[in-house]
């Protein structure tokens, strides 16, 4: 194995949304999780957006600064400040970089451009790794055809080398990769959590209509309207309360047209943005987790629903069908409003006790995944592919 002043590094790591603290969830929580498990041999520096999602408020105090997070620096962009650009440029422009990891295909401040700079020699690196976050899926490619087709005919050429590596979280988002760039260079490398490893114990439930719940960013890829359009056909008493980000306006009004015309049998709501910290709790009280989602590249909301024993019905487009199957919840091939409906009256329709046998079940199959997971730092192994044969220089 290459000594530790081989392998050392620096990286310069982009993502869109990295909150400050502890408070991110779900992907972000796994970029937390990579630069706070590296080795000190990797140095790391974290290009950001200076806000949440879809928030017009920066983050109190950050914008424009670099921020200490342990041995890592982070800088919070105002991605409309020229001023804060032309700052961040020049200091970047300093060092040299091992890899730039970028974590989005698509995104256009913290991965097209940060990967254009790189193609052309403005920001002194060695190599790319790039994460595309389940973007390649074909639910994901689905959307915005048109655009993505036009946008692909140009990148690929740019990411058709021997200095792109490439990051999936499953071997099913490597073959997604593999359809658009069948020569590329991928390192399979899990997601990393810090969910625990048992789940949360049951409590006894009294009869009462089902509890079902949605936490997600509210986005045509989350399929939220399929859901709402399977409420609408249930005949059972149901409530369904929705969490999430509203990441598409327009896609939102498409839903609260649906919602207008639910059945009164249906109580439906939405309640907000929940902090990261709360979501694994907010599942504790619910009895089923409705997320027919068009693909998923991990599913970090997924193996938080089932921490909290909390069944899931999703689609068969994320990795978790097997742990589904084995007693979390279903994975349906073809989740359409119809057959959505069945299942989740079928859950309705189940006894106090009958739901609690199931959250234990949910809880037993979410223990034995969680007990076969590889904490393994992305970072860690691009280093040693560097250094190897597999990603030569």
């Amino acid at each position: 194995m290459s000594n530790t002043r081989e392998n050392s590094c620096n990286v310069l790591l982009t993502t869109a949304y990295f909150e400050p603290g502890n408070r991110a969830g779900g992907p972000v929580r796994s970029i937390s999780r990579i630069i706070d498990t590296a080795g000190s041999h990797i140095t790391i520096k974290t290009l950001t957006r200076d806000r949440d999602l879809g928030s017009p408020t920066p983050y109190s105090g950050l914008s424009g600064k670099w921020v200490s997070r342990g041995s890592t620096k982070v800088f919070y962009l105002n991605t409309s400040s020229v001023r804060q650009w032309f700052k961040l440029i020049k200091q970047i422009q300093r060092q040299r970089f091992t890899f730039i990891y970028c974590n989005s295909l698509w995104e256009p401040h913290f991965s097209v451009l940060p990967i254009l700079a790189a193609r052309l020699g403005l920001i002194p690196v060695r190599r790319i790794l790039l994460a595309p976050r389940g973007e390649l899926s074909p639910g994901a490619l689905g959307l915005k055809r048109r655009k993505k087709r036009s946008f692909l005919a140009v990148w690929k050429p740019l990411l058709r080398s021997d200095a792109v590596l490439w990051h999936a979280s499953t071997d099913l988002e490597a073959a997604d990769i593999r359809r658009v760039w069948p020569k590329a260079m991928i390192e399979v490398v899990e997601d990393q959590i810090d969910l625990p490893l048992e789940p949360a114990i049951p409590e006894s439930m009294p009869e009462a209509p089902l509890k079902a719940v949605f936490i997600s960013r509210i986005s045509p890829m989350k399929n939220l309207h399929t859901t709402l359009r399977a409420l609408s056909l249930c005949t059972d008493p149901i409530t369904f309360s929705i969490y999430g980000p509203i990441e598409d306006e327009a896609y939102w009004n498409k839903c609260l047209e649906i919602i207008q015309g639910i059945p009164i049998n249906i109580d439906v709501c939405y309640r907000g943005v929940l902090p990261a910290g709360a979501v694994r709790e907010t599942f504790t009280k619910y009895d089923l987790f409705i997320f027919p989602t068009l693909g998923e590249n991990f599913g970090h909301v997924i193996a938080e629903s089932l921490s909290a024993s909390c069944a899931v019905i999703c689609s068969d487009k994320t990795p978790w069908s097997d742990v589904l199957s084995g007693g979390g919840g279903i994975a349906l091939s073809s989740p359409s409003a119809d057959l959505l409906s069945k299942e989740i009256q079928r859950f309705s329709r189940m006894t106090a006790d009958e739901r609690r046998d199931l959250r234990i079940r949910v809880g037993d199959s979410y223990r034995r995944w969680r007990h076969h997971t590889n904490d393994v730092n992305i970072l860690e192994r691009a280093v040693r592919r560097l250094n190897s044969k597999g990603f030569s220089s």
